[in-house]
């Protein structure tokens, strides 16, 4: 009679979780009966999950509604891919554990700091779900989709791995809301947009015609990149070749960036070769000593241009 009532964890936005506080109610009401419903664990995972926690004496385990704690908002996985600040995946998922422990729902359920209830599911999720709900901006555009949807998968990875589970068995789903209904699966999610956009030659030129805010766009797209490595484990040698020769290797749109903003472009070459020292990229050794010296220059051009603009106050 129909399939089982698959259980849900849900990562909700700080936004999201202030808008519509009372909708976060309903839903919570909604877990708590569906936990207490008289069905068979089997047909009812909500129930199995939340009795299994009842048994090792973790409270609330109906619980499924998590964000950062109250009043306070984002993963700060984005703050330390963009510091450098990190050494593994595990790290970064663990990040997104500590910031986002915090259930809500009915009653006094406001940020209540409960990282069992959460690790525990992690340990029992086998998908990850991303809805993308805008033309204008995809998972490679900006920050936050590696810093919650990324590291929201590494969580769940690292749980299946303590929990003795094999964890590249945890996938990911990417549901356009305004496309097919079909979902696509993360790494070809990802691929797609690098070649429609970042590796597209006409966006490529059309983003270096913006002057200073094109190179920041484009830089940004750079640092989101070792942003979805870091955190999902997405690696591809063609895209990271074909990023070298679009915006390194090409003289004239290296120059155009360089150019426009200096910093934004010396981003775009830290992150390459960042990409090749955790082992994502595996560039050869005349690419990166070509992107080693013009590293070298443009700190020191940086520098020469702080320099002066202090000097000037």
């Amino acid at each position: 009679p129909g399939r089982p009532r698959v259980d849900v964890l849900c990562n909700m936005s700080g936004i999201f979780r202030d808008t519509f506080a009372n909708v976060v109610s309903l839903l919570d009401d909604l877990f708590e009966r569906a936990a207490a419903a008289d069905e068979p664990e089997e047909r009812n995972f909500i129930r199995k999950h939340a009795r299994a926690m009842e048994a090792q004496g973790i409270e609330r385990g109906t619980a499924r509604l998590f964000s950062n704690p109250a009043g306070d908002y984002g993963s700060m996985v984005n703050e330390r891919v963009g510091a450098g600040n990190w050494t593994s995946e595990d790290e970064l998922g663990d990040t997104w554990v500590n910031r986002n422990s915090f259930s809500y729902g009915r009653g006094g359920e406001r940020g209540e700091a409960r990282p069992e209830v959460l690790n525990s599911l992690l340990a029992t999720t086998d998908r990850v779900v991303q809805a993308i709900d805008s033309v204008e901006y995809g998972l490679t555009d900006i920050q936050e989709y590696y810093a919650n949807t990324g590291a929201l998968l590494s969580a769940a990875r690292s749980a299946k791995a303590k929990s003795g589970a094999d964890p590249s068995k945890v996938g990911c789903s990417i549901v356009e809301t305004f496309g097919d209904d079909d979902p696509k699966e993360l790494d070809e999610t990802l691929r797609m947009e690098y070649r429609t956009r970042l590796l597209n030659p006409r966006w490529a030129e059309a983003m270096s015609e913006q002057g200073s805010g094109g190179a920041f766009e484009i830089s940004q797209r750079f640092t989101a990149m070792v942003g979805w490595a870091g955190t999902a484990g997405f690696q591809d040698d063609f895209v990271y070749d074909q990023s070298f020769e679009t915006y390194v290797a090409d003289e004239a749109m290296r120059e155009k960036l360089r150019e426009a903003n200096p910093e934004a472009f010396k981003n775009v070459v830290r992150r390459m070769l960042e990409l090749h020292g955790r082992g994502f990229w595996d560039a050869d050794d005349e690419r990166i000593k070509e992107l080693q010296e013009l590293y070298t220059e443009l700190d020191t051009e940086v520098e020469m241009m702080s320099a002066e603009i202090t000097s000037s106050k």
